[in-house]
């Protein structure tokens, strides 16, 4: 697995994907920084991420799209299939490796954090910012599985990234629908880690959603393995 981690990060930096992604997600973010702490005087870290969590939706895909869609499409799909790894092992792997690049943007984040710092004079809403960064992590992992799980359906990457970013935009109006459909909805279930709480039924709640998808992905490869 850890073959298939490097193999896939470089991946990433080898091509412009991941720069595109921390990019264009640190663009966007400077956008709401310069808009909510300078126009607004909003000094909360947790609130600017909360907006920064939307970007989301339509960054992950970048990272997903061609997960498997590429594979096939290059066709290096039967040499990934037939190789002594187990399925099992390449889909944690690739999904692992996109966690990786989501996780470096974090970190690049930070810096917003450190200039309200500076600017405030003391380090201030420690805990809610570790509760946010957390809840980010979590959204991040269920976006990534979805995404995931929608490249390995189809070989065209475009398809796959369109289907991933609009599937996920019509999870967040889902709850219009019925507050029991409140579950099937990633962005809903982060709203209260920016309020400083780490909600157990939300949390649980993404980590299932990542690990469905996961599992779903593993059973579609496992099948087009058995068909090769």
């Amino acid at each position: 697995m850890w073959a298939i981690i490097k193999k896939e990060v470089k991946t990433y930096f080898l091509s412009p994907i991941g720069y595109v992604f921390i990019g264009a997600f640190l663009l966007m973010s400077s956008f709401f920084f310069y808009l909510y702490t300078f126009q607004y005087g909003s000094v909360e870290y947790s609130s600017l991420f909360y907006y920064t969590t939307e970007l989301l939706t339509f960054t992950v895909a970048l990272l997903t799209m061609g997960m498997f869609a590429g594979e096939r499409k290059n066709g290096t799909e039967t040499l990934l299939l037939t190789s002594s790894r187990s399925i099992t092992g390449i889909v944690i792997g690739k999904f692992l490796a996109a966690l990786v690049v989501i996780l470096i943007t974090e970190v690049f984040s930070l810096m917003y954090y450190a200039i309200l710092c500076f600017f405030a004079g003391e380090i201030t809403g420690v805990s809610t910012t570790i509760t946010t960064l957390i809840g980010f992590i979590l959204l991040s992992m269920s976006y990534i599985s979805f995404g995931m799980f929608i490249s390995s359906l189809t070989e065209n990457q475009i398809i796959a990234g369109v289907a991933t970013i609009v599937l996920l935009l019509v999870s967040w109006f889902i709850p219009n629908l019925s507050s029991s459909l409140f579950i099937l909805s990633p962005i809903n279930l982060f709203q209260k880690f920016p309020e400083g709480m780490i909600a157990v039924g939300e949390t649980i709640t993404l980590l299932l959603q990542t690990l469905m998808f996961i599992v779903l992905t593993i059973i579609i490869m496992q099948r087009r393995k058995n068909l090769k």
